[in-house]
């Protein structure tokens, strides 16, 4: 191709009419983009990629898209006036482009090694929503390998490097053989000119002995086949420079001795035809068994379908003949992208739905084995993980959900112990913040300190890898035995008067957890090996004595029970009327009991409700056995503490935290101490379990100011 940057503007308008109907929208998005800033002469302008997109028989939002996104455009480009202009399709497929496009800038550090260019491969495809996005992509990238020569040889290498490693795979895995076949030659050229020149000179020079000795085999194969009555289309086939250098390599050949430096194609109208031609080729000219594939019986994994054979000549010259339908010719050379050929309401054939089926499987697979995101390029996209940028332009993968905490740790462990901050993309978050593929991630680091034991804690959501928590934990191992011993006491202390557990047996607690030596029980605390939510999550089953005592007589008996879909199943019976006690709040976890009452059927209490301890003995008699039942979608209302330091945007941000966890706040009651500058709220919330119940807590505690956050019993 040319450059075409002296081209007026009625050239490509003429270019284009050519394959799309011209209207209104067509000539605005052309005149945009023909005015727009042009970039420095070795980048490519949407007109460059639009003209290669023509040869694809895209639709009109493709082309209109790619030319409002053209990057002299970036400054000005309006999502409002754009979707209002030419409709939301075209939006939608403008801001992939975008997107796509900012990556466009060669760096090496994304394909330094093949681990890192399979990611990177992986990210592209993630990101995208429509595979014309990566189709114009491509386009771009072989108008860019058009222009390398006006690049620095610096940028030339490291351009033609990126194609072979991220775009040509890419082509290839979408069945694009035109875009794939021609990056990689340019791309050859460019990193080997000698190699490249010789292998061309050589071409060239046996070009017109070639030329006539394939119109000779032609001329003879067509005989044969009108002879057999077949309909087909036979032509000399080009040969690519990097495939011939490959098999030089991998067959260590000279090149007088390939089989496929003479090569035909022949097209006909159906599978059967196909089978039909070999039998003629094999029967006309001697076959050579090792260079015969059936690839239409074992199709290649990007969909690829043809029969591949050669034959030696009566000269002794050997061709290598290829046979396939004009079907099978057009995914070949286009791929999916002759996916968007279609008219609104034809279906689409199998075979086409099958190519179709690679870009699908490898944008839908799941991969729960992380060592398989570096398997290489036959493996499948995996959509369970998200791929970052590090500042360097390093891909990095994390698993979806992976917060900016999860990012450290994946760089260094060091890094991670010693974050203290993260921006994406520009901007400072918090280190919970969850990561969205293509975003470029820093990490703010300190010269000294250690990670937070809060960072441990699944529950607060600072790191979606359990491994990453183990690292953690790990560090708050090597510590010293006494700072553990104070901070794993501060914790134990810390997480009763949240809770409001008091008559806590710590030698039960201490023998649940394996553990003789009080000192080392809460040393263990300190270090990470006993969680906090371990240790609530125990208590909230454990009964005191005291509780022993007055249940002793109410042991649950091995009768049968009515079982149904509701929030409480009474031991014996069914169908009764239940409400639940508004002095302790019972939610599903907690352990309970019921009190039949007077013309209020059964009241359900928590068995350490002070009201239900403090009962007298002949009113013992009507406590009855309950059970939570399955009513998996009941919500219950809990009550909670909450002591603050007073300051502008605290109940914005508690009320906030309630919402992200789609909790529903019944009612509050907050009042402030100005003398202390402290604020004291009770909030009334509806939870489906005590599990959720301690979630909600352990995240309000986190809020800026808070001092301490419990259930009120």
């Amino acid at each position: 191709m040319s450059d075409r940057s002296s081209q007026s503007i009625d050239f490509y308008r003429e270019q284009i009419a050519g394959k799309i109907d011209w209207d209104d929208d067509l000539e605005q998005a052309l005149e945009l983009a023909y005015h727009a800033r042009r970039p420095e002469k070795c980048r490519p302008r949407a007109l460059d990629a639009v003209l290669r997109l023509i040869e694809f028989d895209v639709d009109k939002h493709t082309i209109v898209a790619t030319l409002v996104s053209d990057m002299g455009l970036k400054d000005s480009f309006n999502a409002d006036e754009i979707k209002q202009r030419y409709g939301s399709q075209v939006l939608t497929l403008a801001q992939g482009i975008h997107t796509i496009n900012s990556f466009q800038d060669c760096n090496e550090h994304s394909f330094r090694t093949p681990q890192q260019a399979e990611k990177l491969r992986r990210l592209l495809l993630a990101i995208i929503k429509d595979v014309r996005v990566m189709l114009v992509k491509l386009c771009y990238r072989v108008s860019r390998m058009q222009l390398l020569k006006h690049c620095s040889y610096e940028e030339r290498r490291c351009v033609a490097r990126e194609t072979l490693d991220i775009y040509a795979p890419l082509a290839n895995r979408l069945g694009i053989g035109k875009l794939k076949w021609e990056m990689e030659d340019l791309a050859f050229r460019a990193l080997e000119p000698l190699t490249f020149k010789r292998i061309a000179d050589l071409l060239e020079e046996r070009r017109e002995d070639r030329e006539q000795f394939i119109r000779d085999f032609i001329r003879h194969l067509q005989q044969q086949l009108e002879q057999q009555q077949i309909k087909a289309s036979v032509s000399g086939r080009v040969k690519h420079i990097v495939s011939i250098w490959r098999k030089m390599q991998r067959k260590k050949l000279e090149f007088h001795q390939l089989f496929d430096v003479r090569a035909v194609r022949v097209l006909v109208d159906s599978v059967a035809d196909c089978y039909a031609v070999l039998g003629i080729v094999h029967t006309t000219w001697h076959s050579i068994p090792d260079e015969f594939d059936d690839y239409i019986a074992n199709p290649k994994e990007n969909g690829y379908q043809s029969l591949h054979t050669a034959v030696m000549a009566d000269n002794g010259k050997v061709v290598e003949v290829q046979i396939r339908t004009h079907d099978m010719h057009t995914k070949s050379e286009f791929g999916v992208a002759s996916h968007w050929r279609y008219k609104e309401g034809v279906n689409l054939d199998q075979r086409m739905e099958q190519s179709l089926a690679v870009m699908r499987e490898l944008l839908e697979s799941s991969d729960e084995d992380a060592t398989d995101v570096l398997s290489g390029l036959s493996t499948e996209l995996s959509t369970d993980r998200v791929y970052v940028f590090t500042p360097q332009g390093q891909v990095v993968d994390l698993p979806s959900g992976g917060t900016a905490l999860d990012f450290a740790y994946a760089i260094h462990s060091s890094v991670g112990n010693r974050c203290r901050g993260a921006k994406v993309n520009g901007r400072i978050v918090n280190l919970t913040y969850p990561l969205q593929t293509g975003e470029q991630v820093e990490i703010l680091t300190a010269k000294e300190g250690g990670p937070s034991r809060d960072w441990m804690n699944k529950n607060l959501g600072y790191l979606k890898s359990a491994s990453n928590r183990a690292k953690v934990r790990n560090w708050f191992n090597q510590l010293d035995f006494q700072q553990n011993l104070h901070d794993g006491k501060t914790i134990y202390e810390r997480e009763l008067t949240r809770y409001n557990l008091h008559k806590v047996d710590l030698g039960k607690l201490m023998q649940h957890f394996k553990r003789s030596d009080e000192d080392q029980f809460f040393a263990d605390i300190g270090r990470g090996l006993i969680t906090a939510p371990q240790i609530i999550g125990h208590l909230q089953f454990e009964r005191s004595a005291e509780e022993e005592e007055v249940f002793r007589k109410f042991k649950r008996a091995d009768k049968p029970r009515a079982r149904k879909k509701d929030d409480i199943v009474i031991q014996g019976v069914g169908n009764l009327l239940t409400q639940f006690a508004k002095c302790c709040k019972p939610v599903p976890g907690d352990d309970v009991i019921g009190f039949i009452t007077i013309g209020a059927g059964i009241t359900i209490h928590k068995r350490d409700c002070k009201n239900v301890l403090s009962l007298p003995e002949d009113k013992r008699a009507r406590l009855v056995e309950v059970e939570w039942g399955d009513g998996s979608d009941s919500v219950f209302p809990a009550e909670i503490s909450i002591t603050a330091f007073d300051r502008t945007g605290l109940l914005r941000d508690i009320s906030g935290v309630l919402a992200n966890d789609k909790i529903n706040l019944l009612d509050i009651n907050s009042s402030t101490r100005p003398d202390e500058q402290m604020v004291y709220s009770n909030l009334v919330i509806e939870v489906s379990s005590v599990d959720q119940l301690v979630l909600v807590i352990d995240k309000l505690a986190q809020i800026p100011n808070v001092q301490s956050v419990s259930r009120i019993h």
